[in-house]
């Protein structure tokens, strides 16, 4: 009990001082689950957050549910999702009470309009830190696949599918090869 407890405050917080949406979220996932809990190494988490990314839905919510599954299971995932979701809608809903109606202030668009690079930071800094363990070329290969989704407008739903179709290839062409040696 108490190791759910642990897991949902961790996503609590995290839930709790992230602004700027799911991106924003994954350095501090990243920093809580690798740094601070040691609940899993960098590759893994690296591993999960494709995987976030490649299901549907937020990131910053898929990757806590497989934090939380590789802790707990079901019940870990649980944990980990309503930490992360309540800050939210508490804070959502308190906005929708209170604050309707300083939408069009200039003072709070102004301090929206201040965050934003901050918030482009925390995108920035995971994939920075990921980049890192990379080979050169999946750098380039990534480069190259931002620059097709950007200036062609191309779905990034072919490209993961492109990528997943290789990594089978790839794994099996491994498999044959370790079987004849």
């Amino acid at each position: 009990m108490r190791e759910l407890f642990t897991i949902f405050w961790s996503f609590l917080k995290i839930g709790a001082f992230t602004f700027g949406g799911g991106y924003a979220m994954i350095p501090l996932i990243q920093h809580e689950v690798i740094s601070n809990r040691r609940w899993l190494q960098e590759h893994e988490f690296g591993d999960l957050l494709t995987l976030a990314q490649a299901a549907p839905g937020p990131i910053a919510l898929n990757t806590a549910v497989f934090v939380g599954y590789r802790m707990r299971g079901y019940i870990g995932s649980l944990a980990a999702v309503l930490g992360v979701v309540v800050p939210s809608f508490v804070i959502i809903l308190m906005v929708a009470i209170f604050f309707a109606d300083m939408r069009h202030n200039p003072w709070v668009d102004a301090a929206f309009k201040g965050m934003r690079p901050a918030v482009v930071a925390l995108i920035v800094a995971p994939i920075m830190g990921l980049a890192r363990g990379m080979h050169y070329s999946l750098i380039a290969v990534s480069l190259a696949t931002a620059f097709l989704v950007w200036y062609f407008g191309l779905s990034p739903v072919w490209f993961l599918i492109a990528g997943a179709v290789g990594g089978i290839l790839w794994a099996v062409y491994q498999g044959r090869r370790a079987k004849r040696l």
